[in-house]
Parts: C-alpha cells; structure tokens; sequence
C-alpha cells in the first residue's frame, strides 16, 4: 500500500491505486479521480461505471487491419469507397483517428499495435508484422505503402525495419515527410501539418 494513499479508508485507497495505474496518472491526479467519483452524482458515476464495461465487452480489433471495431471489419475497411491499393502502416488505432480527422489518406490500415522496442523487449513478432506480411501476399492489388509510425527513435527503428522486410514484395514504398515534427505523435499534430505529410511523403529505397 502506498504510502501516499496511507490514511484513506481502504476502499478509497484501493480506488486511488487503481487510478494511478493508468497511463500518465500520478498519486495526486488518482487521489483528485476518487474525490470526483466520491462526491459525483450517482448517476454520473453509474454512466461512467456502464461506458467503461460496454467499451470492454463491445470493441475489439478489426480482423483485418487491427484497428478498434464493433464488428470483424472497422469502418475502413468494410468501406467499399477506399482505395484498396495503399496501405498505411500505423503503430496504434489512435494514429488512425489523426490521419482520418486531415482528409488527406483515402486507402487502408493497417496497425501493428505497438513498435520495435528493443529495450523494453518488443520485436517484430511480438507486433502485428507477421499478419501484415501474410495480408499482403494475399493482397494482389496493393502498390503503395506508406508508413506512418511515429518519427521518434522507436518510430524510425520500426520504419527501417518494415522498408527491409517488405522488399520482396516489389511494392512502393513511402515515408510521411517531415512535416511532422521529430518526436511528435500523430494524434498531437494538427490537421494541415498532417495533410502535409501526407501529401508530400517520400519514397523510400531499402
């Protein structure tokens, strides 16, 4: 039990360590979390209480592309207006909800639901590569494909990564240009810098 929490009815120390296990909650943002859910209305906390249950039970990730989804196929890809021959490499369903929100890509997903981190122990198999391999030998029709993952260290390292072992696949292969600042996410670019990138990404020669 944490020391911070010390002093709080065990319920309510139980809440504040489950609050700060989520990503980039500290003691005192889960303590204010618990504050919030101690003094809400009932209702508002039972509809908090019923979305967090029906997120659980009703989204999973399209069988296709891995992007989130009610149904097998997500939105995009049962979506018989897309361009079916670029494919857009993404690292999580978030970076696909940037790129849709610029207007600038038309074609499909695909999510690799991470990237390469070596240090924390994450390889290509332990990410959505070996499906995207299997999907394109089985994808005649795709000529393009862009990768979109993040231009950090991790980012880049999988980018290189993917250029090499898509080679066989005589495929056209791009880059999202720099417009996207070293380091940034996606989902923190704004719209017309998206486009940009988008627009202006490069082709890449492994």
């Amino acid at each position: 039990m944490s020391q911070r929490t010390s002093g709080y009815p065990e319920p309510m120390q139980h809440l504040i360590e489950q609050f700060s296990q989520l990503p980039g909650v500290g003691i005192r943002t889960a303590e204010r979390f618990a504050f919030y859910i101690l003094t809400a209305k009932k209702e508002n906390t039972d509809r908090l209480a019923d979305a967090v249950r029906k997120t659980k039970e009703s989204i999973r990730y399209c069988r296709q592309c891995f992007n989130l989804s009610e149904k097998e196929l997500c939105a995009v890809c049962s979506n018989p207006s897309r361009d079916t021959q670029t494919l857009c490499i993404v690292g999580e369903p978030k970076d696909i909800v940037a790129l849709e929100k610029s207007g600038a890509f038309n074609g499909l997903y695909h999510v690799l639901l991470g990237v390469l981190s070596p240090l924390d122990g994450i390889g290509p198999n332990d990410l959505k590569i070996p499906e995207l391999l299997s999907r394109l030998g089985a994808a005649a029709d795709v000529r393009e494909i862009l990768l979109a993952t993040t231009s950090d260290t991790e980012g880049e390292a999988t980018a290189i990564y993917l250029a090499k072992a898509l080679r066989p696949f005589k495929i056209r292969i791009t880059r999202l240009a720099q417009g996207v600042p070293v380091g940034t996410e996606l989902e923190f670019a704004d719209r017309a810098t998206l486009m940009r990138a988008v627009e202006a990404r490069q082709e890449i020669r492994a």
